[in-house]
């Protein structure tokens, strides 16, 4: 070989050298470090994480890009090794970071996050509710999304401070999962329900309902009263009896005839009849009059009256119970005459003929007589009738 054919194969060897370590060279990357740190690990759902990539390392030249995966399918990018994320669901989300260099390295790294779900609530209130029922409200078909052992507390009225603490919205009425609420009187009640996981997962919910008034129709019916008395009165004796036609009634009339037996010797005996119904001030009495013997007709007495009350319209109306409806109608302004005593009473005056002598023995000391006493009253039917 001459000269010129080995000087180009050196040089052949000598490029070929050459070439082989820049190309070392330029498929070389150095990889940064990846570090991570997370605060706190342990969440409850709706809780922010704050995440911390500061410590990662670049090995050689500068860290161009913090790329985030939450896991939860939300990413991004920063240039700075610190950001933050609200986790909404519950469960077990690997984070991934991956920090790349300006010269292209990557590495990457994960942390852990728990997020704890708090409790579902689900709560069932009536729809329709009416003074007097008993509302069931049931919550057991509340969850926890870690199946997790839940706690109940119940404020049932916000209206009422049952502990006494002065915070009418944080008494513990019940613990149970369904409670029963009994209704007097028609308006709002509010109230409250928190559960507890015991891991720090809380939900709360305010619920509130109308109770309604009920419904009646009401019809008056008249009805007739009567009371039959029969005795016998010495001359100035008395007889009374106490009467309370009006309980549950409306009163709007009355009628009482007092007679005495006929007697063979004129003149008739003289008796009083009189009424007293005692609340109302409403005070009658008459005295016997003689009747005519030709027609065989009795000594007698009569009290009567008419219009004590108006008369009952049929309607229907509102209440929250039939016994407060009853009572109101009962005690209508204008129409409460006659609700308390009547007290009815007989006086024997005098007796007729007296002894003409002296020492003798009255002839006629006394008499048989028969009272008979009528009152009409209206008593309101009440018949409960449903909204349409």
């Amino acid at each position: 070989m001459n000269i010129k054919g080995s000087l180009f194969i050196v040089l052949v060897l000598i490029i070929q050298s050459i070439a082989g370590c820049t190309g070392a060279v330029l498929d070389t990357t150095v990889e940064p470090r990846a570090g991570l740190s997370a605060f706190p690990t342990e969440i409850q759902e709706g809780e922010m994480v704050t995440f911390d990539a500061r410590t990662s390392d670049a090995i050689e030249g500068i860290i161009k890009e913090y790329t985030w995966d939450f896991g939860t399918g939300d990413e991004s990018t920063t240039i700075a090794g610190f950001t933050s994320y609200q986790f909404i669901e519950p469960g077990a989300f690997t984070v991934r970071l991956t920090v790349t260099n300006d010269q292209g390295g990557e590495d990457s790294t994960t942390v852990t996050i728990r997020v704890n779900g708090a409790p579902r609530i689900n709560l069932t209130i009536p729809s329709d509710v009416r003074a007097g029922d008993i509302v069931l409200l049931d919550a057991s078909g509340t969850t926890d999304p870690e199946n997790g052992a839940l706690s109940f507390a119940w404020d049932l009225n916000h209206l009422e401070d049952s502990d006494g603490d002065g915070d009418y919205r944080n008494d513990l009425d019940s613990s149970e999962q369904m409670v029963y609420i009994p209704t007097t009187s028609s308006g709002f009640i509010m109230g409250s329900l928190m559960v507890d996981d015991g891991v720090g997962g809380t939900a709360f919910e305010q619920f509130e309902f109308n109770v309604q008034s009920r419904m009646f129709k009401v019809v008056w019916i008249e009805n007739t009263l009567e009371w039959d008395f029969n005795d016998y009165l010495n001359q100035s004796e008395s007889w009374s009896v106490n009467l309370t036609p009006g309980e549950a009634a409306r009163v709007i009339s009355y009628q009482a005839l007092l007679e005495l037996d006929q007697e063979l010797f004129l003149p008739p005996d003289n008796f009083t009849l009189s009424i007293n119904v005692v609340d109302d001030g409403h005070q009658r009495s008459s005295q016997t009059t003689p009747g005519n013997i030709t027609r065989n007709e009795t000594t007698s007495a009569e009290l009567n009256d008419t219009d004590l009350n108006p008369t009952g319209t049929n309607d229907v109306f509102e209440a929250d119970s039939a016994a407060e409806l009853l009572e109101s109608l009962l005690n209508t302004p204008g129409a409460r005459f006659g609700q308390g005593d009547w007290i009815w009473t007989i006086i024997a005056t005098d007796a007729d003929p007296d002894s003409f002598i002296d020492g003798v023995p009255d002839p006629d000391a006394g008499n048989d007589w028969t009272l008979t006493i009528t009152i009409t009253v209206q008593v309101p039917v009440l018949t409960e009738i449903a909204y349409e």
